[in-house]
């Protein structure tokens, strides 16, 4: 008889192979995929059981669901965390993660530069049910400190951030959050959990959107809460199974799956985007390179203490502004324009003019988004191809403007 697999025994890459593993009668080798909306019951007793918690078995996909456990159990195995649950989509995770924690009268602090969807939460959707908000330069402590009220809950923060990548320092953050009983959320999808373990800097929760780094092929939707038991029961579970934004179980299959090349596809796409960032500083019409495992990274000594690596993603300006970003984004040829990003295709967008398009230029120059700025994530094509792909781009710029570009 074979010991049972014990995952605290092992490293995140065989974690991510055989951890959460739930097999059927059938010993199947893959994970198996359950297709179903419900469970049935050996008795009346045991459906009433299962509804008040004493038999530990499934009830209902919007609940629960043994394929979604198996990726809930993974992941939360690879991030050292307790528990995890997923969820829809990210902006799901991020909305539950929210809202589970926080009452009318509550006050949430938060860092200014974020996704736009986060950010819309934080200062529009938020507010709307009676908890207000302030928005805070993340890396400014003192800012974050003066913040503080009497009502403060929540402070939620993403590092590095979309789409400027900066870098906050995670533990001092929390430190101030923890003075005042202040929980703290942190976004970590840029940094993926294979460059960065929030939860190790002291936070209370992490949130993913999983059709990022996780699926990381440009598949399926989905997003992951992880933390500690208490924190999960008492701010997520309650909320994700009476509003219903489940996981469906074939898109955690999928991102099962993922776990198991995730940390070959983030080494390598760090790696390269490492190469790609070197050289696109040395690049005419470049005039500025951002990119958390430089040394000129205005953090990059925070990056260095709590990141084991630049992680995927690239912002850089071009000369000429909107226009010129345009250029270059339209003469790509292996690069394509997507607002994605975390994909084994390599991907660049214009934030000013997609992702962060509702706010206004005011807005968008507080958070770093320049009209020539654009975010590039790195695939897993060969960095060299990338390279010659941005310098021929690049090359646009200096073309009359009336010149066509011709694709191939």
């Amino acid at each position: 008889m074979k010991k049972p697999f014990d995952p605290s025994r092992v490293r995140p890459a065989t974690r991510l192979v055989h951890g959460g593993t739930i097999r059927s009668e059938f010993g199947e080798t893959s994970e198996a995929l359950f297709l179903t909306q419900g469970h049935v019951y050996d008795s009346a007793e045991q459906a009433e059981a299962r509804f008040k918690g004493t038999d530990p078995g499934f009830i209902y996909a919007r609940f629960s669901n043994p394929t979604v456990q198996m990726f809930e159990d993974r992941i939360a195995l690879l991030e050292g965390a307790e528990a995890a649950k997923a969820t829809a989509t990210g902006m799901a995770a991020v909305n539950a993660a929210m809202f589970g924690q926080l009452s009318a009268g509550d006050h949430v602090v938060a860092c200014k530069a974020l996704f736009g969807s986060c950010r819309y939460i934080i200062e529009t959707l938020l507010p709307r049910f009676g908890v207000q908000s302030t928005l805070v330069d993340g890396s400014d402590l003192a800012q974050w400190e003066a913040a503080v009220r009497p009502n403060t809950k929540v402070f939620f923060l993403e590092s590095p951030t979309n789409p400027t990548l900066e870098v906050y320092d995670i533990a001092a953050i929390v430190a101030i959050a923890k003075k005042s009983g202040i929980k703290v959320t942190v976004d970590n999808v840029f940094a993926t959990p294979m460059m960065q373990s929030p939860l190790a800097l002291g936070p209370d929760c992490v949130v993913y959107s999983t059709t990022k780094h996780i699926d990381g092929q440009g598949r399926c939707l989905g997003g992951v809460i992880l933390g500690s038991k208490q924190f999960i029961q008492d701010n997520v579970y309650q909320y994700l199974r009476q509003t219903g934004p489940a996981m469906s179980p074939f898109n955690a299959w999928v991102v099962l799956k993922s776990l198991e090349t995730l940390p070959l596809r983030v080494e390598r796409q760090t790696t390269s985007a490492a190469k790609v960032a070197d050289a696109l500083a040395t690049l005419p019409g470049v005039t500025k390179v951002i990119y958390p495992g430089r040394k000129d990274h205005p953090q990059y000594e925070i990056a260095q203490r709590q990141m084991r690596g630049g992680s995927t993603l690239i912002a850089f300006e071009v000369e000429g502004g909107k226009a010129g970003a345009f250029r270059v984004a339209n003469a790509l040829n292996i690069i394509r324009i997507s607002n994605n990003l975390g994909d084994s295709k390599s991907l660049i967008t214009h934030p000013p003019t997609t992702t962060h398009d509702r706010f206004t230029p005011e807005e968008k120059l507080e958070m770093g988004i320049t009209d020539g700025l654009l975010r590039l994530s790195v695939g897993l094509e060969d960095p060299d191809d990338l390279i010659d792909d941005l310098a021929q781009a690049l090359k646009t710029l200096e073309w009359p403007h009336d010149a066509k570009i011709v694709r191939i």
